[in-house]
């Protein structure tokens, strides 16, 4: 018999994230055995019930629900997973929380900084275990560019760039909001690509590079009506279909970021370099194993950019996978936070990113709607 401790988890939603959560909760124990929790998938909760009947027997939940305050009620619940679209976020957040609840919560935290604040002090007060998933943090890689630039073989940072590109939204036709459509609902997401794809970049620049001081940035809204799913009518388009905008770091390095979904012929580009006074770093989503690394201290006739395939178990997390050479996805990215969830619960430790800094991250991307809007400068408050 396993002397695990039982972490029971409720699921909220049952879209894209719920499927890519419930695979990370499925798969973690099978390749992180020294973990002291075991995760059992208790129950999964949607409006939808026959969707969520079929869901919870797909993915091997023990129960459904149609109501997530039922499920929030249940006393055979220790964890809320919030997948929903963001206009749930807080009240589902601040329920589990003072219902006891640990509270793990799809990104972003919620729609405005107004919004996050009751849920953090919500968590803070009842002191539960808490995480925001931003999981590309957790993507080898990645991990290993922020274990170069802790190292600090970069030197001084000088430049961040970014970007997020997508195609999904150009057809006029496309409507806004309902289930699949709601991102293009400011209503249920707050924002576009800003909130959705933006958030994802900033919150890996802080990570890697520390606090955005200040941001300029413009965005605009390509198609300015669109047929609403609710009405049937066609309803102003209230998001940012793109987004570009500069800052400066608390370090004094310059960052450059854009996002779109009106790239033609990008599903998913994520990238972001980092020049250093003695090297640079950048890493494509496209390529997400390797991570690309100059270094000027290098003897000029050997100088040149590295391709550092990150699958030996020497480099984060690869010592959980295969063997050297062979590739992992992105789905494992969301493996590895729930590990490390269940870490932080082993040793008495917070998971970052946690609701609190999460909001640092909601605070960049509110200036950045208010900067685009005034055409001004404007400070984000940030404490990193």
């Amino acid at each position: 018999m396993s002397d695990k401790k039982e972490l029971r988890v409720g699921l909220v939603g049952y879209g894209f994230m719920g499927r890519t959560h419930s695979n990370a909760f499925k798969r973690v124990g099978d390749f992180f055995p020294e973990l002291k929790h075991k995760i059992v998938l208790k129950a999964v909760c949607a409006r939808n019930e026959e969707r969520v009947k079929e869901f919870a027997e797909q993915w091997g939940y023990e129960s459904y629900e149609t109501d997530w305050k039922a499920l929030v009620a249940r006393d055979d619940i220790d964890a809320i997973d919030i997948c929903t679209p963001n206009n749930m976020h807080a009240e589902i957040a601040i329920a589990a929380a003072e219902a006891g609840k640990m509270v793990l919560c799809e990104k972003p935290l919620a729609r405005t900084v107004e919004e996050a604040q009751p849920m953090v002090e919500a968590i803070e007060k009842a002191g539960v275990p808490n995480t925001v998933y931003y999981n590309y943090r957790r993507i080898p890689a990645v991990t290993l560019a922020k274990q170069f630039i802790d190292e600090g073989k970069l030197g001084k940072v000088f430049h961040y760039r970014a970007n997020f590109l997508q195609d999904w939204t150009i057809s006029p036709e496309l409507p806004q909001g309902g289930e699949g459509l709601w991102r293009l609902d400011d209503k249920a997401a707050g924002s576009g690509v800003t909130g959705d794809l933006l958030a994802h970049c900033i919150d890996t620049a802080m990570w890697l590079n520390g606090g955005i001081k200040d941001v300029s940035a413009v965005t605009e809204t390509f198609i300015k009506e669109r047929i609403h799913t609710a009405s049937g009518e066609k309803q102003k388009v209230g998001i940012d279909d793109a987004c570009i905008f500069h800052c400066h770091f608390d370090n004094g390095s310059l960052g450059l970021f854009e996002s779109t979904r009106y790239a033609r012929g990008h599903k998913a580009l994520y990238t972001f370099e980092i020049n250093g006074e003695h090297a640079s770093i950048k890493w494509n989503l496209h390529d997400l194993t390797r991570l690309e690394y100059f270094d000027h201290r290098n003897p000029s006739v050997e100088r040149g950019w590295r391709s550092i395939h990150v699958t030996d178990g020497d480099q984060p997390y690869m010592d959980k996978w295969w063997v050297p050479g062979l590739s992992i996805g992105y789905e494992h990215s969301f493996v590895h936070q729930v590990a490390d969830f269940l870490k932080s619960l082993d040793e008495g430790t917070s998971c970052s990113p946690t609701f609190r800094e999460a909001q640092e991250t909601q605070k960049v991307c509110e200036a950045v709607l208010k900067s685009a809007s005034t055409m001004s400068w404007q400070d984000t408050g940030v404490q990193w």
